[in-house]
């Protein structure tokens, strides 16, 4: 995002499969960014309903959606100029 925006140098852009899962990866950021790091989040958004979190860290904004909000609001999109990288966990080990 450097160069495009004034406000943060990384977008970063997940999805939970559901409210749950959402307030639970952005719980898991806020733990490791402090405990790990001695970063908290300067402000975090929309965690009640938990359909688009976003989470300030100044450096960094979390962005956390369910599927269909990001469908619908499909900030990849959006930024599509931006220059991005994709994540995939790896698979899960057979039978383990």
């Amino acid at each position: 995002m450097r160069g495009l925006v004034d406000y943060t140098d990384y977008m970063v852009i997940c999805s939970g499969r559901t409210p749950r899962q959402s307030k639970a990866v952005v719980e898991a950021v806020r733990f490791d960014m402090k405990h790990n790091h001695g970063v908290s989040p300067r402000r975090i958004e929309g965690e009640r309903e938990a359909e688009w979190i976003l989470v300030d860290l100044l450096d960094c904004v979390l962005h956390v959606f369910t599927p269909d909000a990001r469908e619908f609001y499909r900030l990849e999109h959006l930024w599509q100029d931006a220059p991005s990288e994709s994540y995939s966990p790896p698979a899960a080990a057979a039978g383990g």
